[in-house]
């Protein structure tokens, strides 16, 4: 008989809250456990094993529906691998355009935080340029454009 473990351990050994667990199980990522006699979840070593992958791909910053697809893709392991890599390039390739927003981000605040003369706030050159986008150089913040 296979070992079964609660939804609290599953938790714990994946380091997941048990609300995305329960989330996970509802949008179909993770098939429904069995039942205690009592009624409460019991999750196999698969389940252990499956999460613990969907926790490394959401760790790595894809999408849920990304996440679908590469356990979908895991479970035909005789199919080419080119799906797994297209997915793989495209999660790249975001993180890329994050770095770079980022990169900008950070030279705008450096140029904003570097204006500062002291004084008060009603003359905060820091906060004059927080409150008015006229006043930056850097055309996207956060992944959106001005």
């Amino acid at each position: 008989m296979q070992k079964t473990h609660s939804i609290g351990y599953l938790s714990r050994v994946t380091e997941t809250k048990v609300t995305t667990i329960r989330y996970y199980e509802s949008i179909g990522l993770i098939g429904d456990p069995g039942r205690s006699a009592s009624g409460q979840r019991r999750y196999g070593p698969d389940a252990v094993k499956r999460l613990a992958f969907i926790r490394h791909l959401r760790d790595l910053g894809f999408s849920v529906d990304s996440v679908r697809e590469l356990i979908n893709l895991q479970m035909q392991p005789e199919q080419d691998c080119a799906g797994v890599d297209q997915l793989a390039r495209h999660q790249l390739g975001g993180v890329r355009r994050r770095i770079d927003q980022l990169i900008a981000l950070e030279a705008e605040l450096k140029r904003i935080v570097s204006g500062c003369d002291g004084g008060t706030t009603g003359t905060c050159s820091v906060l004059s340029a927080l409150k008015d986008h006229d006043k930056c150089e850097a055309a996207v913040h956060g992944g959106r454009a001005l």
